[in-house]
């Protein structure tokens, strides 16, 4: 482990299938917050991809590239957290092994158009940028 690491406490960000909400939440925090905190996501289910809208926009707003470094995972597959947050339960909760320090209760915008996408970028960019 880096030395510049030691201490960072790990957030993370789950949803059923960690393919959009989550992903985004990791990928924000690493861009805003990664000097301060480790941030993972993760699921109880995967996709074989990241969803193509989020990966667009996030792109697009943040010239992040999501597919670069991340992929769908589940939460046996990322470290404990010390601080779990779930992106909301529209689609059933996923039950990690304990409870949930917070429920952002982010509608999953999959399906909808760019503006909803953007909408829930910029909420969890806010709530990255309050921690």
């Amino acid at each position: 482990m880096a030395l510049e690491n030691f201490g960072k406490k790990k957030i993370a960000f789950i949803c059923v299938h960690n393919s959009c909400r989550s992903q985004i939440a990791e990928a924000l925090g690493k861009h805003l917050a990664g000097d301060r905190f480790e941030f993972y996501s993760a699921g109880t289910e995967t996709k074989p991809q990241i969803n193509q809208d989020a990966v667009r926009i996030m792109k697009q707003l943040y010239g992040i590239d999501m597919e670069e470094t991340q992929y769908s995972k589940t939460v046996d597959k990322i470290p404990a957290p010390d601080i779990a947050i779930s992106m909301g339960c529209d689609v059933g909760c996923p039950y990690i092994g304990r409870d949930f320090d917070e429920d952002w209760g982010l509608a999953d915008p999959t399906g909808k158009d760019d503006a909803c996408f953007i909408q829930v970028i910029e909420e969890i960019a806010r709530r990255i940028k309050e921690m």
